[in-house]
């Protein structure tokens, strides 16, 4: 989905430029990454499974991206250095601050779904936001309690999942639960606060069975395509030196794109 987001900024600010997609290998990520310094691209959007690998060639990395483990950008200067950054954790509280109008994510408990690199992300922008206590939901405990361990979060079980619902301002599913029509999660949305505002970072369906479970409760929604443009514009910010501009619909564009 990119490149049909930001090609079509391009062409909207006219910039002398393109966004176009790299394939590689597992095992040869690094060499092709090390290949580029100096500039001959502005840099590189890293999706799965090579964000650990990017974040660890970069000569320098964001809070964002030292804490969630992974880098989904890398930035080539001039003088051969590489910048990591991780704007999924950004797109997360763009999409937030988008479809839930005045949602403070510092304004009460937030829970994040799941224990992979997308919910380390996501605890790390809401730890960064100044979120008065991140909690980690996660079917293995333990996985959930290491990231609390290194992000000042706390850790709850899954069979304990309506205790971490009590009082949260707002409940992320970071897990691939509902992706393509799998099996979405099977949580008590109800345990939430009316006002919780509940987000699925799965974008295709666009509502995901988790979504609509939320709105049969009567909760504020956000879907996963508003994240995938969030995490975008900063991507645009940092390789062409300025904002995308809002002219372009791209979120028409993307939901044409994937058929929804």
């Amino acid at each position: 989905m990119s490149p049909i987001l930001h090609n079509a900024w391009l062409a909207a600010a006219g910039i002398d430029g393109i966004y176009a997609p790299f394939s590689t290998q597992p095992g040869r990520f690094r060499a092709f990454a090390e290949s580029l310094r100096g500039g001959s691209v502005a840099g590189l959007n890293v999706t799965l499974p090579f964000k650990g690998e990017a974040l660890a060639l970069a000569d320098e990395a964001t809070f964002r991206a030292s804490a969630a483990q992974a880098a989904n950008v890398l930035v080539f200067r001039e003088d051969g250095s590489i910048l990591a950054d991780n704007t999924d954790g950004l797109g997360m509280l763009a999409a937030l601050a988008e479809q839930a109008p005045g949602f403070d994510p510092a304004g009460g408990p937030v829970v994040v779904l799941g224990a992979g690199g997308a919910a380390r992300g996501a605890v790390a922008a809401f730890v960064e936001a100044g979120g008065p206590e991140v909690r980690i939901v996660n079917r293995t405990l333990a996985r959930a309690q290491e990231i609390a361990d290194g992000l000042g979060a706390r850790a709850f079980p899954l069979s304990d999942v309506a205790a971490a619902f009590d009082g949260a301002v707002a409940v992320v599913n970071a897990t691939s639960a509902g992706l393509s029509g799998s099996a979405g999660l099977e949580v008590p949305i109800e345990a939430t606060p009316a006002g919780a505002v509940v987000m699925d970072m799965v974008y295709k369906p666009l509502k995901t069975p988790f979504l609509a479970q939320a709105q049969a409760h009567g909760r504020r929604t956000v879907d996963g395509l508003a994240m995938l443009i969030g995490q975008a514009i900063p991507s645009f910010e940092y390789f062409f030196g300025q904002t995308p501009p809002k002219s372009v619909d791209v979120r028409r564009l993307a939901i044409e794109a994937l058929g929804l």
